[in-house]
């Protein structure tokens, strides 16, 4: 259906002469199209100043469908893109067998425009911390509008909630509600919730009760991306119902800090901790020092660095990680294979000797 718009446009564009297509299409570099669309018009004729364009100066009509047509495939793009066309989709499904792309294939099958990016697929297996952990580290990297999908769900078909949230940055997420979302809460903040009840959101007659990825989270989180109201999934819930990890945060007193490894870095097998960097910091240490550091029921001495090969090949070092926080390390090496560390394990260290 032709817009007003449109009709105005289509008003103006008869009296626009050949001329001035050619010095418009020019200027836009579509140079190219001019004898397509002037083909069966003289425009070889000398131009001359005219107040305004003679008849036979004035575009064929067939000319002016074709700019319309033009016009409102150029603006297209425009009209959708305030619909967030991204997902990221993690889960510990792992991708030797075919959960991965069946869960991709129910968010095309519903949306085939859209972009899935894969944060990771190798969670450690039930392991609701590390799904946190990585949703909190990429986020900031995404737009307001970005769907997550996330599927690290270890009481699946249980009571557990299904949910989708939105946090104060515009960003959704698909997930079930079980500690994944504890620590995008604390930094962004959660806008709304609401439980995924609406089963025309869902795929199936009959759900799996152990497949939700498949026929809960996909489909919900394709429905998001394409721009339909969220709200529609189900009801309202308070945000301060959510699940929360219980998480231990970092001790700093006169003795030193005390602290936890959490997790190892991906294959490289270093120690993630929870220390700060600005926490570590205040201890007093400098880089290039060596560092006395307990590690569960092991102590060393490890020196304090900027980078892995600021040491020898196959050496331990402590560094602040790509995500502001203190890391151990063995240039070249896995730290957690080399001295028996598998996390959770606490970490003390002390304060600087003056």
């Amino acid at each position: 259906m032709e817009t007003a718009a449109l009709r105005k446009l289509r008003g103006r564009l008869s009296a626009v002469s050949p001329s001035e297509v050619r010095r418009l299409f020019v200027k836009a570099g579509k140079m190219w199209l001019i004898p397509r669309i002037l083909s069966n018009h003289d425009h070889h004729k000398p131009e001359r100043p005219r107040p305004r364009a003679a008849a036979n100066d004035r575009l064929p009509r067939f000319v002016i469908p074709v700019l319309l047509i033009l016009i409102t495939a150029a603006l297209a793009p425009a009209q959708t893109a305030k619909y967030p066309q991204t997902i990221v989709f993690m889960s510990d499904f792992g991708v030797v067998d075919d959960s991965v792309a069946i869960c991709r294939g129910v968010m095309y099958s519903i949306m085939p425009e859209v972009r899935i990016v894969d944060l990771t697929h190798q969670v450690t297996p039930f392991s609701i911390l590390d799904g946190a952990r990585f949703l909190y580290g990429a986020t900031p990297y995404y737009p307001a509008g970005t769907v997550f999908v996330v599927v690290i769900d270890p009481t699946v078909g249980s009571t557990r909630k299904a949910i989708v949230a939105k946090s104060k940055r515009g960003q959704y997420f698909v997930l079930p509600d079980n500690g994944l979302l504890t620590l995008v809460e604390q930094r962004d903040g959660i806008e709304g919730v609401h439980e995924i009840t609406n089963t025309d959101w869902m795929i199936g007659t009959r759900l799996s009760s152990t497949f939700h990825g498949r026929d809960i989270f996909s489909p919900v989180g394709a429905h998001v991306a394409r721009g339909d109201d969220w709200t529609k999934v189900g009801p309202e819930m308070p945000v301060a119902s959510l699940v929360h990890l219980e998480l231990k945060a970092a001790r700093l007193d006169d003795r030193g800090v005390t602290a936890e490894v959490i997790a190892t870095d991906g294959p490289f097998g270093n120690l993630v901790t929870n220390l700060d960097a600005e926490d570590f910091l205040t201890l007093g240490y400098q880089r290039g020092q060596e560092v006395p550091v307990k590690v569960g029921s092991k102590e060393m001495k490890i020196k304090f660095v900027r980078t892995f090969s600021d040491v020898v090949l196959k050496h331990p070092l402590l560094y602040i990680d790509s995500r502001g926080h203190l890391g151990l390390a063995v240039n070249q090496g896995s730290f957690s294979a080399a001295y028996g560390v598998t996390p959770p394990v606490e970490l003390f260290i002390p304060r600087a000797q003056k």
